[in-house]
């Protein structure tokens, strides 16, 4: 499998840690928690555009 392929998924699961982080931040009140919630989403976003970008 090539790695291009095993992005997607990892991409989609940072997305959705992120999101779940981002929820708990902004429910807590913790600011710090939901900015990182929106890095690992965003990060995960990048993966999967990497990913389409290499060719499948």
């Amino acid at each position: 499998m090539k790695s291009s392929t095993k992005d997607r998924p990892k991409g989609q699961m940072h997305q959705v840690k992120g999101k779940i982080k981002e929820a708990i931040g902004k429910t807590v009140g913790n600011p710090d928690l939901e900015l990182k919630g929106k890095q690992e989403h965003f990060e995960g976003k990048a993966l999967e555009k990497k990913k389409k970008r290499s060719g499948s």
